[in-house]
């Protein structure tokens, strides 16, 4: 097949390079990949062992040669070597599917990233195969994926609760106009839990088995029943495993503080939102996005403690990526709210 230089349809790609997962999205295409941000590593010979969801199921379990890693930590890369194989697994894999042989990319990142970090996004995704690379700051891609009318001027609040990162922003006029970034998400949350676990019930368990917990027990406010499941873990007494049984009330329990700390930089947020926005957003409401909106009740427990009314968006563990691609698009109409569009 001819490659046509001028066919733009097969060559850009958007990446919500999260710290729980990685979403890609092909112009033309939609979504083509959302997998695990886990890469292993064969520590000899410094090749990719697995990616995506088979190295998942290795982290915690890998012999002493192979190295299972998340190489993303709040929302920033934290292990560039690693951070590179990965990419560079996934943008092959694209390219080789998809018939690429030029790339070009536009990348979400949290909003509280520095500069440094910026830069080694970059070098990550040009190392991978990338001829020009696009930052653009979660939230924005958040609200344009959640199909927000973001260059109206009008007030909009987006709440990205993501694995690593919880972002919140304040939108008018295609920008933000006040914002707040802490590193307290979803991961934080399943440390809680497996602490609240080796405190309380003298079990220890690994954070693949608190995130399994989150999902399927998790809450922010009591739910109408009482949930419980049953999980195995390695007594700390014995040193031997043991199967218990935790209910949803425990684990709203365990998930408190981290909970508490993402109302409050909401809160906090919106504080510092000049009037004539906050109007706006009093009759808009508050829109949820990233997989921590899926968490049952916190858009009830976000209403109650600010007085607004919440909105979780449609396919939020989506809005990201859907916001890059969206942004790819229009790119040259859009260059003005990418992070790093000053510096091209």
């Amino acid at each position: 097949m001819k490659f046509n230089f001028f066919n733009l349809s097969f060559r850009d790609i958007g990446i919500d390079l999260g710290t729980a997962n990685i979403l890609v999205t092909l112009k033309g295409k939609g979504i083509i990949l959302n997998e695990p941000s886990v890469v292993a590593i064969d520590k000899i010979t410094g090749q990719i062992v697995a990616t995506g969801t088979e190295a998942k199921e290795m982290l915690g379990r890998t012999p002493e040669k192979i190295r299972a890693v998340r190489p993303m930590k709040d929302g920033v890369i934290a292990d560039f070597t690693a951070t590179r194989l990965l990419l560079k697994n996934i943008i092959h894999k694209v390219c080789r599917k998809y018939n690429i042989s030029r790339l070009r990319s536009v990348v979400g990142v949290p909003s509280g990233i520095t500069e440094v970090e910026e830069r080694a996004v970059e070098e990550a995704i040009m190392h991978a195969g990338a001829k020009e690379v696009y930052l653009i700051e979660e939230p924005i891609a958040a609200a344009i994926g959640a199909d927000m009318e973001i260059s109206e001027p009008n007030g909009n609040i987006i709440v990205d609760i993501g694995g690593g990162t919880t972002e919140v922003a304040v939108i008018s006029l295609g920008g933000i106009v006040v914002s707040n970034s802490i590193r307290i998400a979803g991961d934080e949350i399943d440390e809680a839990i497996v602490n609240y676990i080796k405190k309380e019930l003298n079990l220890a368990i690994g954070l693949t088995t608190a995130e399994e917990i989150k999902i399927k027990i998790g809450c922010a406010m009591p739910l109408m029943t009482k949930e419980s499941m049953e999980i195995r873990g390695r007594d700390l007494n014995t040193g031997l495993p043991r199967n218990i049984v935790v209910d949803s009330e425990q684990i709203q329990k365990a998930m408190e503080e981290p909970i508490k700390d993402i109302v409050e930089v909401v809160k906090n947020t919106l504080e510092k939102t000049p009037p004539e926005l906050a109007s706006d957003i009093v009759e808009k409401g508050i829109v949820l996005a990233g997989g921590g909106a899926l968490i049952r009740n916190i858009d009830k427990l976000i209403s109650q403690k600010t007085e607004i009314p919440v909105i979780i968006a449609e396919n939020p563990l989506n809005c990201v990526v859907k916001g890059t691609g969206k942004t790819l698009n229009d790119l040259e109409k859009l260059k003005t709210i990418l992070a790093n569009s000053r510096r091209r």
